[in-house]
């Protein structure tokens, strides 16, 4: 018999009491389906989803100078961001020590409630903000909690209450591999930012004229908005035919189109040199046309919007403003994998854009069948996704965004 070791127990109860519940965790969180309620794993993935962003939230108050968005940080009501991120932990700190009590998924909620402790150890909603200098390189790690928050209250709530698919659950198929593309778009916004100013500033700064540009900023607020959208969709519209009609091009496209299952986060999956490249081609023409600031921000506000929720698993009766303004219905068609889908529907605002140019779908059919390229060949995963342009010939087979 071996003698008896206590640091050998001691290691193996840390071993247990850590390792076990995190394991756990991480395996449940590789799975896709329907969480049975009543049993703790509701609200133990609400805890642990919360306890995250808090604790993100917490690192963000610790280096805002590196975690920030500078457009953003000037913005901000620090006593609202602290009041949020004290509700946020007493919420999931509640949920998962309810759920330890009661017994109900214990090693999720022991990682949530963990997470809990962790970000309160670290200051929680008390860490002091002095101040940092501005020009100092970032990560959007503000946006990202703001944006998966809001987006996730807001989505998941319409998509049950107007669900195209009635059946399909949040945690779908490939959730995890959207969560990795929206998570690293999201830091990479100071990236793709610097570099859109960059070329924004040095490829058309020639072409502006303060002249022309003051009589745009004289208009009207809502005609003005209604403009800047106009130039921006027929931007888009051309930029995102030519991602379609151009084999080179299609490679880094076929990453977006290549989700299967069509929800608010299905949209977040692109390509890094493809989120550049289009935005480039949009802000370009209206930097140089000159949108004043406030419409600009409106503009950023209804696109982020309609990105968003164009992709979700949503149904509404739209009537004739189908034919008017790109719709959730609209935009599925043009992720379908159809016959008559390819290459259909690009507008991104306004779907009279794909009528008057001849691009809208015609299918006596009322919603697609199917998503996702045809021929199914783009791989799983963020990092062979992103590699995928790259390696070998161009794919023939093709479908919509």
């Amino acid at each position: 018999m071996q003698p008896f070791s206590k640091r050998k127990l001691a290691r193996d109860v840390i071993e247990h009491a850590v390792h076990q519940p995190v394991a756990e965790t991480a395996a449940m969180l590789q799975r896709d389906g329907e969480l049975k309620p009543g049993r703790g794993k509701v609200s133990g993935v609400v805890a642990l989803s919360l306890a995250v962003l808090s604790l993100l939230a917490v690192l963000a108050f610790h280096f805002p100078q590196y975690l920030t968005t500078p457009d953003l940080r000037h913005k901000y009501s620090v006593d609202l961001l602290r009041q949020l991120l004290l509700g946020a932990l007493l919420v999931a700190g509640g949920m998962a020590l309810g759920n330890l009590v009661l017994g109900r998924s214990r090693n999720l909620n022991l990682v949530a409630f963990a997470l809990v402790l962790a970000a309160t150890a670290l200051g929680g909603s008390r860490v002091p903000v002095g101040s940092f200098p501005d020009h100092t390189p970032y990560i959007g790690l503000d946006w990202f909690i703001l944006d998966l928050l809001g987006s996730t209250l807001v989505f998941v709530a319409i998509e049950k209450l107007f669900p195209l698919y009635k059946g399909q659950t949040v945690f779908r198929r490939e959730w995890q591999t959207d969560l990795k593309h929206f998570a690293v778009n999201h830091f990479l916004v100071g990236l793709a930012l610097l570099t859109v100013n960059f070329l924004l500033h040095h490829l058309f700064g020639w072409l502006t004229a303060s002249a022309f540009q003051q009589t745009v900023q004289h208009i009207a607020f809502v005609p003005q908005l209604l403009a800047c959208i106009l130039v921006a969709d027929l931007a888009q519209y051309w930029t995102h035919r030519a991602y379609h009609e151009v084999p080179f091009l299609w490679r880094f496209h076929a990453v977006h189109h290549s989700a299967k299952t069509m929800d608010w986060l299905a949209g977040s999956r692109q390509h890094m040199l493809e989120l550049i490249v289009t935005r480039v081609c949009v802000l370009a023409p209206l930097y140089i046309l000159g949108f004043s600031e406030g419409v600009m921000n409106a503009y950023i506000l209804v696109v982020g919007f309609q990105a968003v929720f164009n992709h979700a698993n949503v149904h509404l009766p739209w009537g004739p403003l189908k034919y008017l303004v790109v719709t959730p219905d609209f935009h599925h068609w043009h992720h379908a994998s159809d016959d008559e889908a390819i290459d259909r529907n690009y507008a991104a605002h306004y779907a009279f854009l794909d009528y008057l140019f001849g691009t809208a779908v015609k299918s006596t059919k009322t919603f697609p069948e199917k998503y996702g390229v045809v021929g199914d060949y783009m791989p799983d995963g963020f990092v062979r996704q992103q590699l995928f342009p790259f390696r070998g010939p161009a794919a023939s087979a093709k479908a919509p965004d």
